[in-house]
């Protein structure tokens, strides 16, 4: 009895090390492409790739992550979304903007912050992440946010923070409005409004309906509703991780939000009893520094082509 005690523990014990190599050593570095397409467009419209990039938590010494980021950019992207914490170090935004450039350059990108963007990583305890998560800023900001959006700007990208823009792509008129990171409290609905309102006093609007595209970091759901009620016929999201560590057949074990953790990865339907919109929370590219592991949960970008509706 002692013996089987002793195997059965024996091969747990490899079984637990197996994990831990893979998700450590392997896995988080195992890029992949998660593809959808959705049927929002009006009738006769040609086909728009749009590609998600989120939580890449980039750090300078990344090099692999960094080269793959810049081979995305032969995937021939129709419009790029960046949804936040792309910044993983402190020492990162040139990396980051190396790692972005050939992607800017080949089609018309938008973005909007993470906390990340604001805070560099710290030590923590890993079992925090699956407690309510702390919505309150703590300490001052150690990242140059301002530098950082001027980067990305530089490059030709579209700040989204509490703001909003119109994009003819393949044409179709694409309007998107974004929040700033609801994790520490940077949105602002109100001032994203005005920043749509004066879209229409420029005289933007015209009598064919937009696709309309909310854009925001983490997926609360106070936010989502705002960008629901705002129009969205899509919205894009990151900051969940995918929940990071998966538990097969069970899914994410949490959001780091108070969306539900069956919506933490992947394409689904938000909606309220007036509205729906498709939801992607993209699974992001990266991890902090200090939690290098990802289980059952790829890193990934997302390639979302959106097409007029078949009959």
């Amino acid at each position: 009895m002692a013996t089987s005690s002793r195997r059965a523990a024996a091969t747990l014990g490899v079984a637990a090390a197996g994990v831990l190599a893979w998700s450590t050593l392997i896995e988080r570095r195992l890029f992949t492409i998660r593809r959808h397409t959705l049927p929002i467009l009006a009738d006769g419209a040609a086909p728009l790739r749009v590609l998600q990039l989120s939580d890449l938590h980039l750090a300078p010494w990344q090099t692999n992550k960094i080269n793959w980021v810049r081979s995305l950019a032969k995937l021939r992207p129709d419009l790029a979304v960046l949804t936040g914490d792309l910044m993983g170090h402190l020492q990162a935004r040139y990396a980051l903007l190396h790692a972005l450039e050939p992607l800017t350059a080949a089609a018309p990108t938008v973005f909007v912050h993470g906390s990340n963007d604001y805070y560099g990583p710290r030590l923590k305890n890993p079992l925090k992440y699956l407690m309510e998560p702390s919505r309150l800023s703590t300490r001052e900001p150690d990242i140059d946010n301002a530098a950082l959006t001027s980067g990305l700007v530089g490059l030709g990208a579209t700040d989204l923070n509490n703001s909003a823009t119109v994009l003819d792509v393949r044409g179709s008129r694409v309007e998107l409005f974004g929040l700033n990171d609801p994790h520490i409290r940077y949105d602002d609905v109100e001032l994203m409004r005005q920043a749509r309102a004066a879209l229409r006093a420029e005289g933007s609007e015209t009598t064919s309906p937009p696709v309309q595209i909310g854009v925001v970091h983490a997926p609360y759901q106070g936010p989502l509703g705002e960008l629901l009620s705002d129009g969205a016929d899509l919205i894009l999201a990151g900051h969940t991780h995918g929940g990071q560590v998966r538990v097969p057949g069970v899914g994410a074990l949490t959001s780091n939000c108070d969306l539900p953790t069956m919506q933490a990865r992947g394409l689904s339907v938000w909606y309220d009893a007036h509205r729906a919109a498709f939801l992607n929370v993209s699974a992001g590219l990266g991890n902090s520094i200090y939690a290098p592991v990802r289980f059952a949960c790829r890193p990934e970008a997302s390639l979302i082509t959106l097409e007029a509706a078949r009959p």
